[in-house]
């Protein structure tokens, strides 16, 4: 039996200021604690050394793993401006052939890369299902000495995987303010749906070329990270269940407000959580 939900992409272990600790990170994580957390029977490729204890670090999640010696790593440093990253080391490439030929047939699937690790032949391996793709794996190039610089948009060769893919997710941080409105209208012309959440500043979805902004959702937020993922994971989950864009996009910026109220995947919640807090705010929909 194929999972509900499968997320692909790099288990991250986000590099903490204290010598030696992490946290667990990456789309993979967020997006497959949610989907478990909704009470669906979730599943993650991905590819880890084997010394990652994943069955207990994504407890209910099936994970299938790609050989490979190391599991990937990231460190963000903040300051003025936007935040630096680095990637001292990465996981293996992701390619079609570590996917269980069950698994093509999961109903919703999120492709999630956080340094464009997913194979254009993977991405298309889903025929039949509701497919979305986060766009930051693909928008970062890693430098020699392991700083990540941005891809600009016009050079992403988005349309192989775009083209087997209904919905984009991406972030104010994946593009510059400059590069956005073309960027966006680019991809917007190969997705049925693009979502550009803008942390407190809410999100813009664009369906088939008709956009709406949906408020961020009132939180008293304590960490950030994975804000994006929550969002694209709840989306697809909440549009396959309605065929209603504007609720999904709702229930995912809903969801995403109480993710950041927590501290990394701790914080993501569960659907009374959900409901709760839509039914306390009805005054925020997409407009």
């Amino acid at each position: 039996m194929p999972p509900e939900f499968l997320v692909v992409g790099h288990v991250v272990q986000d590099l903490l200021s204290d010598e030696g600790s992490w946290r667990l990170g990456g789309a993979v994580a967020y997006a497959a604690t949610l989907a478990r957390r909704l009470g669906l029977r979730t599943a993650a490729l991905t590819a880890a050394a084997p010394d990652l204890p994943l069955a207990d670090l994504l407890p209910g999640v099936e994970c299938r793993l790609a050989p490979s010696e190391t599991t990937t790593r990231i460190r963000n440093v903040y300051g003025k401006g936007r935040r630096r990253q680095f990637v001292p080391q990465c996981g293996a490439r992701l390619l079609a052939e570590h996917l269980p030929d069950h698994w093509r047939q999961t109903p919703v699937v999120l492709l999630g890369p956080v340094a464009g690790e997913i194979d254009d032949a993977l991405a298309a391996s889903f025929p039949a299902s509701l497919v979305g793709a986060g766009a930051q794996g693909w928008l970062r190039r890693i430098r020699p000495d392991t700083q990540v610089r941005p891809v600009p948009p016009a050079r992403w060769d988005a349309a192989p995987v775009l083209r087997h893919t209904a919905a984009l997710f991406l972030s104010d941080e994946d593009v510059l303010p400059g590069q956005a409105p073309a960027a966006l209208k680019r991809w917007g012309a190969m997705v049925d749906i693009l979502a550009f959440t803008r942390g407190y500043n809410g999100a813009d979805v664009g369906v088939r070329g008709r956009w709406r902004h949906i408020e961020a959702f009132p939180a008293h937020p304590v960490d950030l990270t994975g804000a994006g993922d929550v969002f694209a994971a709840g989306f697809l989950i909440r549009f396959h269940e309605t065929g209603d864009p504007w609720e999904a996009a709702r229930f995912a910026s809903c969801a995403a407000s109480i993710a950041v109220e927590g501290i990394g995947i701790e914080g993501i919640p569960d659907r009374r959580q959900v409901e709760e807090r839509l039914r306390a705010h009805p005054q925020i929909a997409a407009r």
